[in-house]
């Protein structure tokens, strides 16, 4: 993994990372914007995250994983043809911002989650830990158990620690420190 590892960094240096003053939506001002579906959506990128997510979570008896719409769909697509080669045997789900307001009326998407499922939720970056928190909502309401939260980069403004207040254990790919920001 030291390799996949090396060559996921820089790709995401080089792709996602935007060195220059923005307003992130969690409404705070940063002196650089990480895009992680720069990477994600890069083929080279979604197998790199997608191998890395699977030996993060391959001995953690995972019967989903899944995260909130946008930031999560590349990589939980990817994750799960991934997992499929290696013989890990999960389903795959999408928490929409809003439940849908017209057919199925679902908040997530994918096949039906069941009470007691151990699931895995995703995303791109952590900030606040907003989009996170919301998917872990979601999935919790249905009685699944979240094992742990992955994100690609935690830029370290608090949402790993907001997560373990709830009882969600993060582990991050990298830190916003490993860019040196």
């Amino acid at each position: 993994m030291p390799n996949l590892l090396k060559e996921l960094k820089e790709l995401l240096d080089s792709r996602a990372f935007e060195r220059r003053q923005v307003v992130l939506s969690s409404g705070k001002t940063s002196n650089y914007y990480f895009d992680g579906r720069k990477v994600s959506l890069n083929p080279k990128g979604a197998y790199l995250i997608a191998n890395i997510i699977c030996d993060m979570i391959r001995n953690d008896n995972v019967n989903a994983i899944g995260g909130l719409t946008m930031g999560a769909d590349p990589i939980v697509g990817a994750v799960g043809v991934a997992a499929f080669e290696q013989g890990m045997n999960m389903s795959l789900f999408i928490v929409r911002k809003e439940a849908k307001k017209h057919g199925t009326m679902r908040l997530i998407e994918g096949p039906a989650l069941q009470a007691g499922q151990r699931v895995v939720v995703v995303d791109d970056v952590i900030t606040t830990g907003g989009s996170i928190i919301k998917a872990v909502q979601a999935v919790r309401e249905v009685g699944c158990e979240v094992v742990k939260a992955i994100a690609l980069v935690d830029r370290q403004e608090g949402g790993a620690e907001a997560l373990l207040e709830m009882g969600v254990k993060v582990e991050a790919i990298f830190t916003a420190a490993d860019f040196g920001l």
